[in-house]
């Protein structure tokens, strides 16, 4: 095993014999001290699948999102406030949400998107909370994979009803209608899919009469290169249809052509049915068929009217399945489709009202508000809309982070700016760390349709490339936004055949030089003005995968989703330019060394991976030209488990890593693997559950939970090799930096024996301290900047139980300069030091000194960070440098912290002044308050006081009201001097010097009148109060101690108890 000597790793020597026969210990508390931070963005937000809402008594407004791979989100505001209530949970795909009639705080959740595109997530089954989302728990149906509604009957809250539509690139005979009246704790399959390829699309209840139901069955089914809603084609048979209980379940009637008048004959695809609350004999249904269209029964089922048709209600209907009726109007009813469609006329006719008009499209659920119509909430491929007029404007929600992203990269500015496309949402580029933090602002979208390969130009900063579905790319200029289609077209009756997500890759070796597949495998080295084809057909050809323009079933379905025998990946070494790899979604790995003159698919030498197995990445190892790694995904062919392998000899043979029979660990299909840029045995694997880690080559993997990041989909990620931060690119949370994975780098088998040890990072800089942003309201996401902070790193093998646990750091002089907080959790651990000096005491008076809350940054070099541990004493160094960015250098820096600290120690001197005399005027107070009203010698003493409270309004602003009086005393110029130095960290100004001078000088003449008091007037009156036998007033000494309870907090303000008003 090899590692980099520049990493020190300290240990405490605190192994012993008791610890060395001990295993060490690699999980995911190992690595998840790290932590991470979500960028977002959630200006584009992502897919929406359920919505769930209810107005409470009190009158707020309660919604549940469900998100179609980010979890289950909460607000109890209408919608201003968000948190994500399910990330603790194994699965983050969202099919159904649904609440108790009876009592909102019991939440039903089915897990599994059952909008069933290419690119759905998968779920395992159904969870509930009690108390309004805070805790969960798993009440069973394992193998449904996706649960499209769930009911819960209002006569009774452990009577729920979840339609399963089931698995979708499988036969399951877990698919139907399932019912339990026991809360979760049993299941009864109720009604069963005509073959094993149908299930429960959908369920509506009669909310007067909750026996009587209506359940749409759906035949379908999805592979690599095909989909189907209903049969195999238009006029195929399909198991689909509509059936009606009037018993809660116990028996069933189909719903006919045969049986009820006007009902469209089968065969049929995806059905959706809703009952109007108001009016339960009408009842409302889509039938997917050869005759598409809404069809309406006034009779409760007996008999239909076929109703609309239009190009919105019939089109998609596999992704656009769904009706929801007005509360309290049986007439007035919504269909969720590319735009959201309204009819006012119980379904004769519609208009568009939301989607391709204000808001993003692609709807799939509504909920209306019962207390008033005219609210209506609804999410879409986009997020979450609001709507106060029934859908005729509508307000975006700018609050939900749950965007798909299905690639990453960096670029090296600094600080480094983010790139990756999104479903059905765009390219975008954010930064990852923004004055102020990263707000929805801080992202720009460059490039149209789903978003997916995204890089910066590395030959001109101000051009990228990005794409769209199917291969479109193009270069778009960053400044202007001017976009150039640059994708290679076909030769003369030729069909390129480009992948929904088809690769971009750029050369490491030479700028310039970029990489596109389709079947063959294109390159240009001047930016896409011209195109060199330099490879055969990757691919295996197979014409029976080749069928698209046939796909859909009942409906033809072809948007380039199931485009297949395509590339999928492509990686040039950055060891050798002529050394390529290519995968393919039919299962080849293609390698060419000698620049594309010649290939060889190598896939015949991966031990244990079925043929045809969908390559979903294929990397270049970064340490030498014949090392590579590969990952297969087979959850289209029913199989989650990851396939990852590396091979040493240019694929001659292979190692694997992780297989379905030793998964060592880790969940879900893998999307992504790579090697770190500087450790060779640090290795990445993102999978639909999740980020794995590796420290060992792959020998053994732990999870990344830092900062509670849940169980999505990783797609890609991205090394910044600058900066050694890791970003995540997740199809359901945006993107998540993890902050400089140097510690990652350090942990070695050896480390991980120690019973304690300082892991060293990055070097500390000193980032300027800027301002930004503004004031956005609460209902918007604002993505955190990484700590303003030196980060200091140690790890421990277990938790820390017994003894003390404290981290200090000391500067070159061996002072300490602070003492920070420490966790004892086991594992890696970060610790945040702020890099000031303790801010200066501030006189206290009536209002707050904001700048004197401040200590000066203290100076760049090299520190000490001592951390004592049950007794034992261990220390490292820590490295502190300016920003990068910054135009002085270190005397300026020098330059300023000495001013700085002179303005401290300005402070200190104030306060030390007054708190002689609010020492002195506290016993001048006592003095007084033992003479009676009306004395004259009481009238000498406050008149004494006044003289002592006239020196304190030099140092002090005193007027009371208001924060803002407009009185400038010696503390407030002295605290606008301080911040202004403290604001920049270069050489002061001359005219600051000068003011720091002239500050000094007047708190002298205060101090000087201050002596004349004392010297001159308080002996007059203590000679008053001895010649009334009376007790003399002490003078305050020179210097009093502050931590003496008479004297206030030190802090800026004066406490009440220490005022005194004339």
């Amino acid at each position: 095993m090899r590692f980099l000597k520049y990493f020190l790793v300290t240990a405490f020597g605190f192994t012993g014999a008791s610890f060395a026969a001990e295993q060490a210990q690699f999980n995911s508390s190992t690595i998840s001290g790290l932590g991470a931070r979500n960028i977002g963005s959630a200006t584009m937000s992502g897919r929406v699948s359920a919505v769930a809402a209810t107005r409470e008594p009190s009158g707020k407004l309660t919604i549940f999102v469900g998100a179609a791979s980010g979890g289950v989100w909460k607000s109890e505001d209408g919608g201003t406030r968000y948190k994500p209530v399910f990330d603790e949970q194994p699965v983050q795909s969202i099919g159904a949400v649904a609440l108790d009639p009876k009592n909102s705080k019991n939440v039903w959740v089915g897990s599994g998107e059952t909008w069933t595109r290419n690119s759905v997530s998968v779920g395992n089954g159904v969870y509930k909370s009690g108390d309004g989302g805070e805790t969960w728990t798993y009440v069973g149906l394992p193998n449904s994979e996706r649960v499209a509604k769930i009911v819960v009957s209002p006569a009774g809250s452990d009577t729920v009803y979840a339609a399963v539509p089931g698995a979708l690139w499988s036969d399951s005979p877990d698919r139907g209608l399932y019912k339990t009246t026991d809360g979760g704790k049993t299941w009864n399959l109720i009604l069963k899919g005509a073959n094993l390829s149908t299930g429960a699309s959908t369920i509506a209840m009669d909310p007067n009469d909750p026996n009587v139901l209506f359940a749409g069955m759906w035949d379908f089914r999805r592979k690599g290169w095909t989909f189907r809603s209903g049969g195999d084609g238009p006029d195929k048979p399909s198991g689909s249809g509509l059936f009606r209980s009037a018993d809660g379940g116990t028996t069933w009637t189909e719903i006919s052509a045969e049986a009820n008048k006007g009902f469209p004959k089968k065969p049929y695809g995806r059905i959706v049915v809703a009952i109007a609350p108001s009016n339960a004999k009408r009842i409302y249904a889509f039938v997917e068929s050869t005759d598409s269209a809404l069809f309406v029964s006034d009779d409760g089922g007996a008999t239909w009217d076929k109703r609309d048709k239009s190009n919105w209600m019939v089109w998609r209907p596999f992704y656009f399945a769904n009706l929801i009726v007005d509360p309290k109007n049986p007439d007035r009813l919504f269909k969720t489709d590319g735009p959201l469609i309204l009819s006012e006329d119980a379904g004769k006719s519609f208009s568009v009202v939301g989607g391709f008009q204000g808001a993003h499209g692609d709807l799939h659920d509504v909920w209306i508000d019962p207390t008033n119509t005219q609210t209506v909430v609804a999410g879409d491929d986009g997020g979450i809309w609001y709507s106060y007029n029934s859908g005729s404007k509508w307000w975006k929600g700018e609050n939900l982070p749950i965007s798909q992203f299905y690639h990453v990269s960096v670029d090296d500015k600094d600080p480094f700016r983010v790139y990756g496309g999104l479903q059905d949402n765009s390219s975008w580029v954010g930064q990852s760390q923004y004055p102020g933090g990263i707000a929805n602002a801080q992202w720009e979208n460059m490039y149209g349709g789903d978003g997916f390969w995204m890089f910066s130009d590395p030959s001109d900063p101000d051009y990228l490339y990005a794409e769209a579905q199917g291969g479109f790319i193009g270069r778009v200029n960053r400044i202007t936004h001017e976009r150039r289609d640059i994708q290679p077209k076909p030769n003369y009756k030729e069909k390129l055949r480009w992948n929904w997500n088809a690769p971009i890759a750029l050369s490491p070796n030479e700028k310039g030089t970029i990489y596109i597949g389709a079947q063959f495998l294109f390159r240009s080295r001047d930016h896409g003005q011209t195109w060199d084809r330099i490879s055969p057909d990757l691919s295996t050809n197979d014409p029976e995968k080749q069928k698209q323009e046939q796909s859909g079933g009942i409906t033809v379905d072809n948007s380039a989703a199931e485009m297949h025998t395509t590339i999928y990946s492509i990686s040039e070494s950055p060891k050798d330019k002529n050394v390529i790899w290519v995968g393919t979604d039919d299962g080849n790995i293609q390698l060419t060394r000698d620049g594309a003159k010649t290939w060889t698919n190598v896939v015949g030498n991966v031990p244990g991976v079925p043929k045809n197995s969908w390559v979903s990445w294929v990397q270049a190892g970064n340490f030498d030209a014949g090392t590579a790694f590969v990952a297969f995904d087979r959850h289209t062919f029913v199989d989650l488990a990851p396939y990852v392998f590396r091979t040493s000899d240019y694929g001659k043979t292979w190692t694997p890593l992780l297989t379905a029979q030793d998964p060592k660990g880790v969940r879900g299909y893998a999307h992504v693997v790579k090697d770190d840029l500087v450790q060779p045995n640090l290795l990445f694997v993102g999978t639909e559950f999740g980020l794995f880690v590796s420290i060992d080559g792959g020998k053994a993997w732990a999870q990344f939970k830092g900062s509670r990041f849940p169980a999505v989909a990783v797609r890609d990620l991205a090394i910044h090799p600058r900066d050694h931060d890791l970003v995540l690119a997740t199809h359901g949370r945006g993107i998540w930096i993890v902050d400089d994975i140097t510690p990652w780098r350090a942990l070695t088998p050896e480390l991980l024996t120690q019973e304690a040890a300082f892991v060293s990072a990055r070097p500390a800089q000193q980032r300027i301290e800027a301002n930004g942003g503004w004031a956005e309201g609460a209902a918007t996401f604002q993505g955190d900047n990484p700590p303003d902070a030196a980060i200091i790193t140690y790890y421990q093998r277990t938790r820390h139980l017994f003894g003390k646990l404290k981290i200090e750091v000391l500067d070159a002089s061996g002072r300490v300069v602070d003492d920070l907080p420490a966790s004892k959790r086991p594992g890696l651990n970060r610790v945040i030091w702020s890099m000031h000096e303790k801010p200066p005491r501030v006189p206290p008076a009536v209002q707050i000194a904001g700048s004197g809350t401040r200590g000066p940054r203290l100076l760049p070099g090299t520190y000490t960070v001592r951390m004592t541990k049950a007794g034992k004493v261990s220390e490292t160094k820590l490295t502190v440098g300016l920003d990068r960015r910054v135009k002085f250098n270190e005397a300026d820096r020098k330059a300023q912290y000495d001013a700085a600290m002179k303005v401290h120690a300005l402070f200190g001197d104030e306060s030390a002044l007054m708190d002689r005399i609010l020492f002195l005027r506290g016993a001048v107070k006592k003095s007084a308050g033992a003479l009676p009203e009306g004395d004259e010698l009481r009238k000498t003493v406050t008149d004494f006081d006044g003289k002592v409270d006239k020196v304190r309004k030099q140092i002090v602003a005193t007027t009371e009201g208001g924060a803002i009086t407009g009185e400038e005393r010696l503390r407030e110029h002295t605290d606008q001097l301080y911040g202004a130095i403290l604001a920049y960290e270069g050489k002061p100004g001359d005219y600051q010097i000068a003011n720091i001078d002239a500050l000094r000088k007047e708190l002298d003449d205060v101090v000087k009148e201050f002596e004349q008091v004392i010297a001159k007037d308080l002996p007059a009156v203590n000679e008053a109060l001895k010649a009334k036998g009376k007790e003399a007033i002490p003078s305050p000494p020179a210097k009093i101690a502050i931590n003496d309870q008479s004297l206030g907090s030190g802090r800026g303000v004066i406490p009440a108890a220490m005022r005194f008003d004339d």
